[in-house]
Protein backbone atom coordinates (compact mmCIF):
# COMPACT_ATOMS: atom_id res chain seq x y z
CA UNK A 1 0.00 0.00 0.00
CA UNK A 2 1.71 3.15 -1.25
CA UNK A 3 -1.01 5.53 -2.46
CA UNK A 4 -4.12 6.24 -0.40
CA UNK A 5 -7.26 8.29 -1.07
CA UNK A 6 -8.39 10.12 2.06
CA UNK A 7 -12.00 11.30 2.39
CA UNK A 8 -14.00 12.73 5.28
CA UNK A 9 -17.29 14.43 5.99
CA UNK A 10 -19.54 12.97 3.33
CA UNK A 11 -22.59 13.78 5.48
CA UNK A 12 -24.81 11.54 3.38
CA UNK A 13 -24.05 13.41 0.14
CA UNK A 14 -22.58 10.66 -2.01
CA UNK A 15 -22.99 12.26 -5.44
CA UNK A 16 -19.29 13.18 -5.78
CA UNK A 17 -17.92 9.74 -4.94
CA UNK A 18 -17.92 8.36 -8.49
CA UNK A 19 -15.56 11.16 -9.54
CA UNK A 20 -12.92 9.91 -7.10
CA UNK A 21 -12.89 6.49 -8.76
CA UNK A 22 -10.82 7.81 -11.67
CA UNK A 23 -7.79 8.41 -9.46
CA UNK A 24 -5.10 5.75 -8.94
CA UNK A 25 -4.75 4.55 -5.35
CA UNK A 26 -4.23 1.32 -3.43
CA UNK A 27 -6.63 1.94 -0.56
CA UNK A 28 -9.26 4.36 0.73
CA UNK A 29 -9.49 5.92 4.19
CA UNK A 30 -12.74 7.55 5.33
CA UNK A 31 -12.27 9.71 8.41
CA UNK A 32 -15.82 9.93 9.68
CA UNK A 33 -19.18 11.64 9.22
CA UNK A 34 -20.20 9.22 6.50
CA UNK A 35 -23.84 10.07 7.23
CA UNK A 36 -25.59 13.13 8.58
CA UNK A 37 -27.31 11.64 11.65
CA UNK A 38 -28.19 8.66 9.42
CA UNK A 39 -29.77 6.95 7.59
CA UNK A 40 -27.47 3.94 7.78
CA UNK A 41 -29.03 1.82 5.02
CA UNK A 42 -26.97 3.28 2.11
CA UNK A 43 -23.59 2.98 3.87
CA UNK A 44 -22.77 -0.59 2.84
CA UNK A 45 -23.52 -0.03 -0.86
CA UNK A 46 -21.64 3.29 -0.84
CA UNK A 47 -18.50 1.68 0.54
CA UNK A 48 -18.74 -1.23 -1.90
CA UNK A 49 -18.16 1.20 -4.79
CA UNK A 50 -14.45 1.16 -4.02
CA UNK A 51 -12.61 -1.75 -5.61
CA UNK A 52 -9.64 -1.40 -3.25
CA UNK A 53 -9.43 -1.96 0.52
CA UNK A 54 -11.39 0.65 2.46
CA UNK A 55 -10.76 1.64 6.07
CA UNK A 56 -13.37 3.73 7.86
CA UNK A 57 -14.23 5.28 11.20
CA UNK A 58 -17.43 7.03 12.33
CA UNK A 59 -17.69 10.75 12.94
CA UNK A 60 -19.62 12.68 15.55
CA UNK A 61 -22.61 13.04 13.19
CA UNK A 62 -22.86 9.29 12.62
CA UNK A 63 -25.18 7.27 14.86
CA UNK A 64 -23.18 4.91 17.05
CA UNK A 65 -24.94 1.99 15.36
CA UNK A 66 -22.82 2.71 12.28
CA UNK A 67 -20.06 0.66 13.89
CA UNK A 68 -22.13 -2.50 13.38
CA UNK A 69 -22.84 -1.47 9.78
CA UNK A 70 -19.15 -0.87 9.07
CA UNK A 71 -18.16 -4.18 10.62
CA UNK A 72 -20.63 -6.02 8.37
CA UNK A 73 -19.59 -4.08 5.27
CA UNK A 74 -16.75 -4.63 2.81
CA UNK A 75 -14.78 -1.93 4.65
CA UNK A 76 -12.58 -2.42 7.70
CA UNK A 77 -13.93 -0.58 10.73
CA UNK A 78 -10.92 0.92 12.50
CA UNK A 79 -12.72 2.59 15.39
CA UNK A 80 -10.81 1.91 18.62
CA UNK A 81 -8.54 -0.46 16.70
CA UNK A 82 -5.41 -0.74 14.59
CA UNK A 83 -4.03 -2.82 11.71
CA UNK A 84 -0.53 -3.30 10.31
CA UNK A 85 -0.22 -3.42 6.52
CA UNK A 86 3.35 -3.87 5.38
CA UNK A 87 5.29 -0.75 6.35
CA UNK A 88 2.16 1.14 7.49
CA UNK A 89 0.22 0.82 10.74
CA UNK A 90 -3.24 2.39 10.70
CA UNK A 91 -4.89 3.22 14.02
CA UNK A 92 -8.42 4.55 14.27
CA UNK A 93 -10.57 6.52 16.66
CA UNK A 94 -14.04 7.64 15.61
CA UNK A 95 -16.42 10.18 17.03
CA UNK A 96 -15.18 13.50 18.38
CA UNK A 97 -14.46 15.31 21.58
CA UNK A 98 -17.43 17.12 23.09
CA UNK A 99 -19.19 19.76 20.99
CA UNK A 100 -21.87 22.34 21.91
CA UNK A 101 -24.35 20.48 19.69
CA UNK A 102 -24.80 17.15 21.52
CA UNK A 103 -24.16 15.12 18.36
CA UNK A 104 -24.60 11.33 18.38
CA UNK A 105 -20.98 10.19 18.68
CA UNK A 106 -19.06 12.30 21.17
CA UNK A 107 -16.44 11.17 23.66
CA UNK A 108 -15.00 12.80 26.75
CA UNK A 109 -11.32 13.68 26.69
CA UNK A 110 -10.78 10.98 29.29
CA UNK A 111 -12.40 8.38 27.03
CA UNK A 112 -10.26 9.50 24.09
CA UNK A 113 -7.14 9.36 26.25
CA UNK A 114 -7.97 5.86 27.52
CA UNK A 115 -8.62 4.50 24.03
CA UNK A 116 -5.52 6.06 22.48
CA UNK A 117 -3.35 4.89 25.38
CA UNK A 118 -4.48 1.32 24.76
CA UNK A 119 -3.97 1.61 21.01
CA UNK A 120 -0.50 3.15 21.29
CA UNK A 121 0.60 0.54 23.84
CA UNK A 122 -0.49 -2.40 21.70
CA UNK A 123 -0.16 -1.41 18.05
CA UNK A 124 2.79 -2.51 15.95
CA UNK A 125 5.24 0.40 15.59
CA UNK A 126 6.06 0.68 11.91
CA UNK A 127 7.90 2.74 9.30
CA UNK A 128 4.74 4.84 9.04
CA UNK A 129 2.33 5.12 11.96
CA UNK A 130 -0.96 6.74 10.96
CA UNK A 131 -3.80 7.85 13.21
CA UNK A 132 -7.22 8.17 11.56
CA UNK A 133 -9.39 10.30 13.82
CA UNK A 134 -12.43 12.37 12.99
CA UNK A 135 -11.56 15.19 15.38
CA UNK A 136 -8.30 17.10 14.88
CA UNK A 137 -5.65 17.51 17.54
CA UNK A 138 -5.89 20.65 19.64
CA UNK A 139 -4.33 23.66 17.86
CA UNK A 140 -3.91 21.81 14.56
CA UNK A 141 -6.47 22.45 11.79
CA UNK A 142 -9.08 23.00 14.49
CA UNK A 143 -10.01 26.68 14.31
CA UNK A 144 -13.68 27.65 14.32
CA UNK A 145 -13.63 31.42 14.21
CA UNK A 146 -11.03 32.34 16.81
CA UNK A 147 -11.52 29.19 18.87
CA UNK A 148 -9.43 26.01 18.90
CA UNK A 149 -11.88 23.10 19.21
CA UNK A 150 -9.61 20.10 18.66
CA UNK A 151 -9.01 17.30 21.13
CA UNK A 152 -6.43 17.78 23.86
CA UNK A 153 -6.08 14.01 24.23
CA UNK A 154 -5.39 13.48 20.53
CA UNK A 155 -2.77 16.23 20.80
CA UNK A 156 -1.24 14.41 23.79
CA UNK A 157 -0.79 11.17 21.82
CA UNK A 158 0.08 12.85 18.50
CA UNK A 159 3.88 12.37 18.90
CA UNK A 160 3.39 8.60 18.64
CA UNK A 161 2.36 9.00 15.00
CA UNK A 162 3.90 10.26 11.76
CA UNK A 163 0.60 11.28 10.16
CA UNK A 164 -2.81 12.31 11.51
CA UNK A 165 -5.77 12.03 9.11
CA UNK A 166 -8.76 13.97 10.43
CA UNK A 167 -11.80 15.96 9.32
CA UNK A 168 -14.66 17.41 11.38
CA UNK A 169 -13.83 21.10 10.89
CA UNK A 170 -15.00 21.79 7.34
CA UNK A 171 -13.40 25.22 7.15
CA UNK A 172 -10.01 23.90 8.31
CA UNK A 173 -9.13 21.96 5.16
CA UNK A 174 -5.38 21.80 4.76
CA UNK A 175 -2.04 20.23 5.60
CA UNK A 176 0.17 21.29 8.47
CA UNK A 177 3.09 19.99 10.50
CA UNK A 178 3.38 20.23 14.27
CA UNK A 179 6.41 18.94 16.14
CA UNK A 180 7.41 16.75 13.20
CA UNK A 181 3.95 15.21 12.79
CA UNK A 182 1.97 15.85 9.60
CA UNK A 183 -1.75 16.55 9.98
CA UNK A 184 -4.17 16.57 7.04
CA UNK A 185 -7.83 17.49 6.81
CA UNK A 186 -8.99 16.71 3.24
CA UNK A 187 -12.06 18.93 3.50
CA UNK A 188 -15.65 17.75 3.14
CA UNK A 189 -16.07 15.03 0.52
CA UNK A 190 -19.70 16.14 0.26
CA UNK A 191 -18.32 19.11 -1.70
CA UNK A 192 -15.90 17.01 -3.77
CA UNK A 193 -12.83 17.47 -1.58
CA UNK A 194 -10.28 14.81 -0.76
CA UNK A 195 -6.55 14.12 -0.49
CA UNK A 196 -4.10 11.71 -2.07
CA UNK A 197 -1.37 10.45 0.25
CA UNK A 198 1.82 8.89 -1.09
CA UNK A 199 4.06 6.90 1.24
CA UNK A 200 7.68 6.70 0.09
CA UNK A 201 10.38 4.29 1.16
CA UNK A 202 11.93 6.12 4.12
CA UNK A 203 10.42 7.25 7.44
CA UNK A 204 8.67 10.64 7.22
CA UNK A 205 8.67 10.43 3.40
CA UNK A 206 4.99 11.31 3.03
CA UNK A 207 3.64 13.43 0.16
CA UNK A 208 0.06 14.75 0.22
CA UNK A 209 -1.96 16.45 -2.49
CA UNK A 210 -5.32 18.05 -1.77
CA UNK A 211 -7.75 17.33 -4.62
CA UNK A 212 -11.19 18.52 -5.67
CA UNK A 213 -13.44 16.71 -8.12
Amino acid sequence: MTDVLLLADLHGNYGKLDAFLSYDYDAVIIAGDITNFGPLEPVDSVLSNFEVPCFAIPGNCDPREIIDVLERSDAVCLHDSWIALGKITLAGLGGSNKTPFDTPFELTEEEIDDKLTRIVNHMDKNVYNVLICHAPPYEALDLVGDNHVGSQSIRKHMPQFDLICCGHIHEARGITEVDGVTIVNPGPASEGNGALIHFGTEPKDIHIDLITV
